[in-house]
C-alpha cells in the first residue's frame, strides 16, 4: 500500500476537512487502478459511496425544498449525483492533485479525467463514511457540494425514460405502450398511443410518429399523476 508522508496526510486532511483514523481507507479511495490494480483501488468504495451520497443528497433536498414534489426532487437528485457533478465537487478540494495514479497515466492527464474524478469523489464519500460515520460523510458532502446545492442543475430526462425509471423504482412492471390508431396519409400520419402502468389509468398521446406519440403519452401520464410538472 502507498504510504503518505505526514505533510501529505496533513495537506489532504485540510482539503477534505476530515482526518482519517484508518489511512489505508484514504489511500484506497484515492488510488486509481493503474497503480495498484491487484492490491485494491477505489472501485469497491465507489460502489458504496454512490449509495451514501444519494442518501445524503436526497435527505438534504427533502429538507431544503419542502414545496417540491417527488418528480422535481428526483430530477434534482439525478443532477447532483451524476458523474460531472461529483467531479465538480472534487474540483473544490483540488482532487486532481490528490489522485494516486500511475506515472504514465498521469502524464496522459488521466488524473484530470472527469469520469475518474467523479468516481474518486464517490469513493472518498464511502471512505469517510466507513472511517467516521454518516455525520462525518454528511459534513464532507454538504461542504463539497455547497455550490451545486445553491445552483442545482436538473438532469432532464425524456418523459418515457423518466416514467420507466419511476415505475421500476416502485417495483412496477415496465409501462405498456399500445397504438390505438394510425390515421392520415402515409406522408403525414397521425399516431394515437396509450401508456398504462399497472394499477393506474392509461394516458394517451398524439404525434406524427410512434415514438413521439409514446413520449407525449408518457408526458401526459406524468403530469396527470403529479409526478413531474
Amino acid at each position: 500500500m502507498t504510504r503518505l508522508s505526514t505533510a501529505r496526510r496533513d495537506e489532504i486532511s485540510d482539503r477534505l476537512g476530515y482526518r482519517f483514523t484508518d489511512e489505508a481507507l484514504l489511500v484506497r479511495a484515492l488510488t486509481h487502478g493503474s497503480t495498484e490494480k491487484h492490491k485494491g483501488d477505489y472501485q469497491r468504495l465507489e460502489f458504496l459511496g454512490d449509495r451514501v451520497l444519494g442518501l445524503i443528497i436526497a435527505e438534504e433536498l427533502f429538507r431544503t425544498y419542502p414545496e417540491r414534489g417527488e418528480g422535481e426532487l428526483t430530477a434534482m437528485l439525478s443532477g447532483l449525483v451524476r458523474g460531472e457533478s461529483c467531479a465538480a465537487a472534487g474540483d473544490t478540494i483540488g482532487l486532481s492533485d490528490l489522485v494516486i495514479i500511475g506515472t504514465g497515466e498521469r502524464a496522459k492527464g488521466m488524473n484530470t479525467n472527469r469520469m475518474v474524478l467523479g468516481d474518486v469523489m464517490e469513493a472518498l464519500v464511502a471512505a469517510i463514511y466507513l472511517d467516521g460515520g454518516l455525520e462525518q460523510a454528511r459534513s464532507f458532502v454538504l461542504t463539497a457540494w455547497d455550490g451545486l446545492f445553491r445552483h442545482p442543475k436538473v438532469a432532464v430526462k425524456d418523459p418515457k425514460t423518466f416514467l420507466q425509471e419511476w415505475a421500476l423504482a416502485r417495483a412496477l412492471p415496465i409501462p405498456d405502450y399500445r397504438i390505438l390508431s394510425r390515421e392520415g396519409p402515409d406522408h403525414e400520419p397521425v399516431f394515437v398511443v396509450s401508456v398504462e402502468v399497472k394499477g393506474m389509468a392509461p394516458a394517451t398521446g398524439t404525434a406524427k410518429n410512434k415514438r413521439a406519440a409514446e413520449m407525449d403519452a408518457a408526458d401526459a401520464f406524468l403530469k396527470r399523476e403529479g409526478i413531474r410538472p
